[in-house]
C-alpha cells in the first residue's frame, strides 16, 4: 500500500492546479514542439525533436507523480482540531534555546516541506519532535548539528 501524503487543503489545490496545467497547456506546447521538429525532416540528428521527446517524458513523470500523491492524499485540516497538542496543520511558536529567539513553523507533510518560509514536515526531526506536546513542554532533538533545545509557546491553528 502507498504511504500517505500529508498536505494542506492549499496544498491539495496547488497540486490539482499544476496537474491541470500540465495535462492541457504543457502537453500541447510539448505536442506541437514535436509536430514542428518533425518537420525539419531526419529526426536521427534533429536536436530539437530530442528536447521535445525529453520534455515529453518529464511532463508525463510528474502527471504520474502527481497523480499519485493526489490518490494518496490526507487532508490536513487543523480547523477542526483543538490546539492542546501539536498536529499537522497547526501553526507553532517555539523558543530555541540555541539562539536564544521565538521561530514560528506551520507542520506540513513532507511534499510541502519549505524550511525556508517556515514550513517544516512533521517527518523532520523537529517536526516529529514536536508532535503531540502541548504548551510549555520542552523538546531535546538530536540534528545534525548536535542536540537542539526548543520549548513549546504557543499552539495556533
Amino acid at each position: 500500500m502507498a504511504k500517505a501524503v500529508l498536505l494542506t487543503k492549499e496544498g491539495v489545490l496547488k497540486l490539482e492546479s499544476e496537474l491541470e496545467i500540465l495535462k492541457t497547456v504543457e502537453r500541447n506546447k510539448v505536442a506541437e514542439d514535436l509536430k514542428e521538429a518533425r518537420a525539419q525532416g531526419d529526426l536521427s540528428e534533429n536536436a530539437e525533436y530530442d528536447a521535445a521527446k525529453d520534455k515529453q517524458a518529464e511532463i508525463e513523470t510528474r502527471i504520474v507523480e502527481i497523480e499519485k500523491m493526489l490518490k494518496n492524499v490526507t487532508v490536513i485540516d487543523a480547523d477542526d482540531e483543538r490546539t492542546d497538542v501539536i498536529k499537522p496543520g497547526h501553526r507553532v511558536t517555539l523558543w530555541d534555546d540555541a539562539f536564544e529567539e521565538e521561530v514560528e513553523y506551520l507542520i506540513v507533510g513532507s511534499t510541502e516541506a519549505d524550511p525556508l518560509n517556515g514550513k517544516i514536515s512533521n517527518e523532520s526531526p523537529v517536526g516529529s519532535a514536536i508532535l503531540g506536546k502541548a504548551e510549555g513542554d520542552v523538546i531535546e532533538v538530536e540534528t545534525s548539528s548536535g542536540i537542539d533545545r526548543y520549548t513549546v509557546l504557543k499552539i495556533e491553528i
